[in-house]
């Protein structure tokens, strides 16, 4: 007797257990993932800790509060390289045997959407060693919502990648919608400065802005105080709220091209 579950996780973890061999094998994509973000975060926390002010916490410094934005920009760079492959699998003609293979597209995208995630959680939580050279600490008890907030993250950041590698054929388009799209959602949501209160644009983006809850709930996590934070619950729940839209946009696009394949 056939056991539909079967048939979605056993491909589902079979693309997952893909992806992960693949990034491990590329000690470039690492690299590239932990270095750039770690730069970021070193020059601009050196940059702007004499003269941040955090609104609700004076003593709060810069390095400290670009943490969880370091992180987040951590899992948006590993969700790229890994979605990245999406169209690479689609010039070597791997994509198209998925496609016509007996999986469903649920399976497709959801080994997909975990590879991402597994690598994104897995880097952020191998930066956060550096988390006391921020100022920050934090017991073992915060290690739990820090997981959950990480998995969250991660899984809605893979899927923005997804979404925008999905109907790519070249890599260079893939970067180009990345610098117009994806580095300005991370840049107002309020990983590089408090958003503005009040009836600013910047501020009307920010709270519209999916990627701002994320930020809020691993800053929430880490016990990093920001008055400009939205809820703890309802950063958690606009996250979950985004990674079953995005994965439901991804499925619907991968069961439209499975159609024409």
């Amino acid at each position: 007797m056939n056991n539909p579950r079967m048939h979605l996780w056993k491909p589902a973890v079979a693309l997952w257990h893909r992806d992960v061999v693949r990034f491990f094998r590329q000690r470039n994509r690492i690299i590239s993932a932990l270095a750039t973000p770690l730069v970021f975060w070193v020059l601009l926390g050196a940059g702007f800790t004499p003269s941040f002010r955090p609104p609700g916490d004076e003593t709060t410094s810069y390095l400290t509060f670009f943490f969880p934005g370091t992180l987040v920009l951590i899992m948006l760079f590993t969700a790229i390289f890994s979605t990245i492959s999406i169209i690479e699998d689609r010039r070597e003609g791997f994509l198209q045997g998925v496609l016509v293979a007996p999986v469903s597209p649920g399976a497709i995208v959801l080994g997909k959407f975990l590879g991402g995630t597994t690598l994104a959680a897995g880097q952020a939580l191998v930066f956060c060693i550096l988390a006391p050279f921020a100022g920050i600490s934090f017991s073992f008890a915060a290690i739990p919502l820090l997981l959950l907030s990480f998995l969250l993250v991660g899984f809605s950041m893979t899927g923005l990648g997804f979404l925008v590698a999905w109907p790519m054929d070249s890599t260079q388009g893939f970067h180009a919608i990345m610098n117009i799209v994806l580095m300005p959602l991370w840049m107002v949501s309020g990983a590089l400065f408090p958003i503005p209160v009040g009836g600013s644009v910047i501020g009307w983006l920010g709270l519209i802005n999916p990627v701002t809850y994320g930020v809020a709930a691993i800053r929430h996590s880490l016990g990093i105080a920001s008055s400009s934070n939205p809820p703890l619950l309802l950063s958690l729940g606009v996250t979950l709220g985004f990674c079953a839209v995005t994965y439901w946009i991804s499925y619907r696009m991968v069961a439209s091209r499975r159609k024409v394949a």
